[in-house]
């Protein structure tokens, strides 16, 4: 039989290969992070990485609805007390939880911001995709301020955290158009691309414009993260290195013309890692 320091090194070596494996850039800058706050945010973002592949990993929109209501039922078990569901990651992300307060709310709301990967059609307004990607991405690294028990007196980390994340996200969203849609999905919104161009195999006019104004949005929400940055602690700087990835993100987007079905937008950046830690050495993302 393991030892009990055996059985709880198991679980976080886990969550550190499988955010390696599939969330390589929040890896990299979770390895910014104290040694023992590391597998804290693994169980976070190995937590997003569970929600994020259900529809991929589904054939049906009413299976996936059944493992996110799967995530919200383990999510309340925690938050009454009981025994976290055996599981490679609702075990640690139950620790992590009761550990560190983390916020139920801002759990329950990236999962069910995870209904819209389900839906058949785009988001209809800008405004709306804005509230996904703060739910997914804002909301992630919310819950990674409070993982690393960063002192926040005055809100100027968690309002840098949220535009960080958001920010990602927005990035994300503009790099795995091209991927959406040879599955006949978008999360372009139907304002911003009512030809709904994002669903075809090249960029038109139109969607490029629409990447243009998302790109705009996620640049204004770096800059907000940045006028911030001297008021955040730097125990707070793991979460905002993400913005780091992001801007190169953009750059490669908008050196492609905001062609989004070009296969520049997505090659890996060669850089990042002396990227990240010149950031994280003048403390500035």
């Amino acid at each position: 039989m393991a030892s009990v320091a055996e059985a709880e090194n198991f679980t976080p070596s886990l969550l550190a290969a499988l955010v390696r494996t599939h969330d390589r850039d929040r890896f990299a800058t979770a390895m910014f992070a104290p040694e023992d706050r590391r597998n804290n945010l693994f169980a976070l973002y190995a937590f997003n990485y569970e929600l994020a592949k259900v529809r991929e990993s589904v054939r049906e929109p009413m299976m996936g609805r059944i493992r996110l209501q799967w995530w919200r039922d383990t999510l309340a078990e925690i938050a009454a007390g009981q025994p976290p569901r055996r599981h490679d990651v609702a075990e640690p992300l139950a620790r992590v939880i009761r550990r560190h307060h983390l916020s139920q709310s801002t759990l329950t709301r990236m999962i069910d911001a995870r209904e819209q990967d389900l839906l058949p059609d785009p988001p209809t307004t800008f405004t709306q995709l804005e509230d996904y990607v703060d739910a997914t991405g804002g909301g992630l690294n919310y819950l990674a301020l409070q993982a690393l028990a960063v002192k926040d007196n005055r809100g100027a980390a968690a309002t840098a955290a949220r535009h960080v994340g958001v920010a990602y996200a927005l990035a994300g969203v503009l790099r795995a158009t091209a991927f959406n849609a040879r599955f006949g999905r978008s999360l372009i919104p139907t304002e911003l691309d009512p030809g709904r161009h994002a669903l075809g195999t090249k960029t038109t006019p139109a969607l490029a414009d629409a990447a243009a104004t998302i790109a705009a949005a996620a640049h204004t929400r770096l800059d907000k993260a940045r006028t911030l940055v001297d008021e955040v602690s730097e125990a707070a700087l793991p979460v905002l290195l993400p913005a780091v990835v992001a801007e190169r993100w953009l750059t490669q987007i908008e050196n492609a013309d905001y062609d989004l079905f070009s296969p520049r937008i997505t090659r890996p950046d060669p850089w990042r890692s002396l990227r990240l830690f010149l950031a994280a050495r003048r403390g500035r993302i």
